[in-house]
């Protein structure tokens, strides 16, 4: 079983806007690093529902959601499990510049499946929100990677205003870096 495709294929089925996000994102912009999972991520709190995912249930999928809180930084996440399969995670945004970032993914060939994949800016707006030592890494990766980094920083600099003041600092740090 493709878990990614038959993820993908339900999303599309049930018209969630989605996009390749994380590590797997990474890779198709030149910047390679391990993972044991595929993030996807989308705005739509429908994911959230068990009934959506009872086909891959029914297949033997493990399925956990967690809802997140008020003050949570998503609105939850969905993890989906099946043997022999990589990991997929579906993590649901709640903010509209995320929404942004899904609308201005392009569409991607990851082996056998097409798919949206968050842009380079995009990718860096997630990483400072979710604000980790890895996360600078990437930033720092795709900066090293990229001949276009200053219009992808002039991209980043329209948005970073509304992620929170940690995010903005570790945005100046890393901008001041690169």
């Amino acid at each position: 079983m493709n878990l990614l495709a038959e993820v993908v294929s339900i999303l599309r089925r049930e018209g969630v806007d989605h996009a390749l996000i994380g590590a797997a994102a990474m890779a198709v912009h030149g910047v390679s690093r391990a993972t044991a999972d595929v993030d996807l991520m989308t705005v739509d709190a429908r994911v959230l529902e068990a009934d959506l995912w009872e086909s891959l249930e029914a297949q033997g999928v493990k399925l956990r959601i967690l809802k997140g809180d008020f003050d949570d930084p998503l609105a939850g996440s969905v993890r989906l499990t099946a043997e022999d399969a990589r990991i997929v995670d579906v993590v649901v945004g709640r903010y509209k510049w995320q929404k942004e970032v899904l609308d201005s993914a392009e569409t991607q060939s990851l082996g056998e499946i097409e798919l949206p994949v968050a842009r380079p800016a995009g990718l860096v707006l997630l990483k400072l929100h979710a604000g980790g030592p890895k996360d600078a890494w990437d930033i720092s990766s795709l900066a090293e990677t990229h001949e276009d980094w200053v219009d992808i920083k002039g991209e980043v600099e329209e948005t970073v205003g509304r992620l929170s003041a940690e995010s903005r600092r570790l945005w100046k740090r890393l901008r001041d870096e690169t």
